[in-house]
């Protein structure tokens, strides 16, 4: 995947670029980033159980304007996970995606929904531990972060750093974890909180083909 390169931009040892397949998530996170640029908040509808009666809130335009920068971020820092040609600075970005999940979800201003990202909130915190430390054994072992190098070199990464990174991955993108609570995937906002959905899949598929580089 890595040396079949359309697009690159070199730093040193690191290559920044994109595939036949980062292409296309590259493609899925700009259309998502546009998306929350211009469109405009929902308006959330409650249906009265047992009758036909609804009735819509108004979401205070403040807080959607929290909810768009928290997820015009989150798209950002999912394009430079998807770009980076460097383990660890992939790793940062996925810290970053974890901490701007959860500042969408955050935004609401409901108990259950902020009970919700508190929760999820320590899982992001303890899924560095891991994220971080297979980086580092990579750094260790192979002399090199570099993915271009470690494949040039054809030198392997231990398994058990893959499996941090992928651990690490899962937690920061809170998937599967964010799907155990409705509150997360109830919380006012759309389409901002679909970035969550979508920064959680597209850094999945790019870890594993990290995983499959190194």
């Amino acid at each position: 995947m890595f040396e079949q390169r359309l697009i690159q931009l070199p730093f040193g040892d690191i290559v920044h670029s994109l595939s036949g397949y980062t292409v296309v998530l590259f493609a899925f996170a700009v259309m998502f980033v546009v998306l929350a640029i211009i469109s405009l908040p929902e308006k959330p509808v409650d249906i009265v159980f047992g009758t036909d009666g609804y009735y819509t809130k108004e979401i205070p335009v403040d807080l959607m304007k929290f909810q768009r920068f928290m997820a015009i971020a989150c798209g950002i820092a999912t394009i430079g996970a998807i770009t980076t040609g460097d383990v660890f600075n992939f790793t940062l970005f996925a810290a970053f995606i974890g901490i701007l999940n959860v500042g969408i979800v955050a935004a609401v201003k409901n108990k259950p929904v902020l009970d919700a990202a508190f929760s999820y909130g320590l899982v992001i915190m303890m899924a560095t531990v891991p994220l971080f430390a297979g980086a580092a054994i990579i750094g260790a072992t192979c002399g090199t972060l570099s993915i271009g190098e470690l494949m040039k070199a054809g030198i392997h990464a231990p398994i058990v750093a893959k499996l941090f990174l992928l651990v690490g991955v899962l937690g920061e993108g809170m998937a599967p974890f964010y799907i155990g609570k409705a509150e997360i995937t109830r919380s006012p906002g759309a389409p901002y909180i679909l970035m969550i959905h979508v920064s959680s899949l597209l850094l999945f598929l790019r870890a594993v083909e990290i995983f499959l580089m190194v």
